[in-house]
């Protein structure tokens, strides 16, 4: 079997598809928040400010449609004429929504009954079909195994296709322009689409650099297959539904095994001490999955060194606002500053 493994140049090459059709994020910083870190950890950072990839400012509120831009751009004439499927709890679904819809290409999502409204209502919206079945996402995939064999559809994965990490790589270059001293680099892992082409990026131009990944503790698919080899299935429960993936791929298994240096647990109440935090304080709205690197940082959970350059992704602001009040409550105490 061919070795999995997405290198620069892929990367590169996505980042020149994805110039023009998709935002520039920006980098925001805060002074704050790398006071409540040295508060945490008794460690200061470089300049005394966190550093944050405002990815929940992309286009359809998340980094996924960097990865499905990619993808498909990549597919054959068959495969564009026959349309996709997929599945999704939200974020994956309005990312090949949108991209479908900007390239020409019908999009099927099955998406589990109880997705966020909101992330259903933009898919929609994007002009994907919605197929809502089961309680969670591994009774979603037997539901689009069914359909993708009834139809014809071409199945894509949300996370684990090598276009799909090209894609996301585009980030890593894009911090490292603008932070090109950046010694961390903390990211979300939720089948590991993201922090793959990160990582890549990030170490191809720049070795030193430590990239950490982070997980609910009950939704750490990555963590379980990296510690047996392979892929482990799971039953991802966490209120970040954008991180639960029933397992990691078999592509981004292989590359954060090559790419990052650790992957950390963090619990729900850390989680949402991120989404208080980044609204309180930075003055930003991100789901819970898009806070969770910001929360493992603030609590003191990713290993710091002084001095160190520290960035974090903001992957996602896709979030219920009906519940951010109960989400707030639940949160962890906020971190003195």
């Amino acid at each position: 079997m061919a070795e999995r493994h997405v290198s620069l140049p892929d990367i590169t090459a996505a980042r020149t598809l994805l110039q023009g059709r998709l935002h520039r994020t920006p980098l925001l910083s805060s002074r704050t928040a790398a006071k409540a870190i040295w508060v945490s950890t008794g460690v200061e950072i470089a300049d005394g400010r966190l550093h944050l990839k405002a990815e929940h400012l992309q286009k359809t509120g998340s980094f996924k449609p960097r990865g499905a831009l990619a993808v498909l751009a990549s597919l054959t004439a068959d495969e564009r004429a026959r349309g996709i499927i997929t599945i999704s709890a939200g974020n994956a679904a309005q990312g090949y929504a949108w991209a479908g819809a900007a390239t020409g290409v019908d999009v099927t999502v099955v998406m589990p009954v109880a997705a966020v409204r909101s992330k259903l209502e933009a898919t929609l919206a994007y002009g994907a079909e919605v197929v809502l079945h089961g309680t969670h996402i591994g009774e979603s995939m037997e539901r689009m195994e069914q359909l993708r064999d009834e139809r014809g559809l071409v199945y894509i994965s949300p996370f684990d296709h090598p276009s799909f990490i090209a894609g996301t790589g585009s980030i890593g270059l894009e911090i490292l322009e603008d932070l090109p001293d950046v010694d961390v680099v903390v990211s979300p892992i939720g089948g590991g689409g993201l922090i793959s082409g990160l990582a890549a990026a990030l170490k191809e131009l720049r070795p030193g650099v430590r990239v950490y990944g982070v997980e609910p503790e009950r939704a750490n698919s990555m963590h379980l297959a990296l510690a047996a080899g392979r892929v482990v299935p799971i039953d991802p429960v966490s209120v970040a539904d954008g991180l639960l993936a029933p397992f990691a791929g078999e592509w981004t298994l292989a590359m954060t095994r090559r790419y990052v240096d650790d992957v950390v647990l963090v619990d729900d109440p850390t989680i949402l001490g991120g989404v208080r935090f980044a609204a309180e304080r930075l003055k930003q709205v991100v789901e819970p999955a898009g806070a969770a690197a910001l929360g493992a940082l603030l609590y003191g959970r990713v290993p710091l060194r002084p001095g160190d350059c520290v960035a974090t992704i903001l992957s996602g602001g896709n979030i219920d606002v009906s519940r951010l009040g109960e989400l707030v409550q639940a949160a962890a105490p906020m971190p003195p500053t």
